[in-house]
């Protein structure tokens, strides 16, 4: 994979149009739910324009809730954003609809390949492109997306409904960018694939972001490849961000090598019992 990025990094955002230039910028945000249930507590963090963050932690940390908080898709779950605020540019997201967040092309892939099962796979991709003010570009778009993902346009007349946990994520990732997105946000894209392809995934993930520009914030727990496409890391404990750095360093440091890579001090491979029954030090939180 990092032979990959090389090669990308050669022709990066080879289209400017596509480019995205804004920054968004998470500020010390709390969300409840119900106005009982506190999830996130002062939850910071940025995503400069075209970069690749990574949000790392484990299932309950709060990373599904910070991209909800994003996208606004808090508000059909009974929650919202209680203090702080998240900014696009100079635009408050936390202020606005799921629509208007849509509009101005910040899409999120929900965790669990939501397709329209009934439709095919080309149309599921024409539902995608409603958000946007096409144009004639339409059939643009989908060869666009076809280029990405050629699987799809052999098949883009199967029912979705039939599609395999690869297919469907490629087909979920496929609709989003039929939306142009400027910031893209993925949640869990691994989750329940072979590893052969959540490879294969995210070299396209990390593609898409090198000819584009497009800027890509990441919910993983798989932290290896996460990191391995990331140019800045986060990691989430317990509804905070409990550790953040560049990517490379974050590859280094010895507690995400032992609770989120496996590895020991000695970069040897820790086995499940050992990492199951070892009590976390959290030596970031002091």
């Amino acid at each position: 994979m990092s032979e990959l990025r090389g090669n990308l990094s050669a022709t990066k955002v080879k289209n400017d149009s596509l480019a995205t230039t804004e920054t968004l910028t998470v500020n010390n945000i709390e969300v409840t739910y119900s106005n009982v249930i506190l999830v996130l507590r002062g939850v910071s963090l940025k995503v400069e324009p075209g970069q690749v963050v990574s949000l790392l932690g484990p299932n309950g940390a709060g990373k599904s809730t910070t991209l909800k908080a994003i996208s606004g898709l808090l508000k059909s779950e009974t929650g919202e954003v209680t203090r702080g605020h998240v900014m696009w540019d100079d635009t408050r997201l936390d202020a606005l609809s799921p629509e208007d967040i849509v509009r101005r092309q910040i899409i999120q892939v929900i965790e669990g390949r939501p397709l329209f099962r009934h439709l095919t796979v080309e149309e599921n991709l024409r539902v995608g492109a409603m958000t946007y003010d096409r144009g004639r570009q339409y059939r643009k778009d989908v060869e666009r997306v076809y280029h990405y993902f050629p699987q799809l346009k052999v098949m883009h007349r199967r029912t979705s409904g039939y599609l395999s946990g690869g297919e469907a994520q490629m087909l979920v990732i496929g609709r989003a960018l039929m939306g142009h997105p400027r910031l893209l946000m993925l949640d869990e894209p691994s989750l329940g694939l072979a590893p052969m392809l959540v490879a294969q995934i995210f070299e396209i993930v990390r593609e898409i972001n090198e000819r584009e520009g497009i800027s890509l914030l990441v919910v993983e727990q798989n932290a290896r490849v996460a990191l391995q496409i990331a140019d800045y890391g986060y990691v989430m404990e317990n509804g905070r961000i409990v550790l953040d750095g560049p990517a490379e360093q974050l590859r280094e440091n010895e507690d995400i090598k032992e609770f989120y890579l496996g590895l020991n001090q000695m970069g040897e491979r820790k086995s499940y019992r050992e990492v199951k029954h070892y009590k976390r030090r959290k030596r970031w939180l002091g």
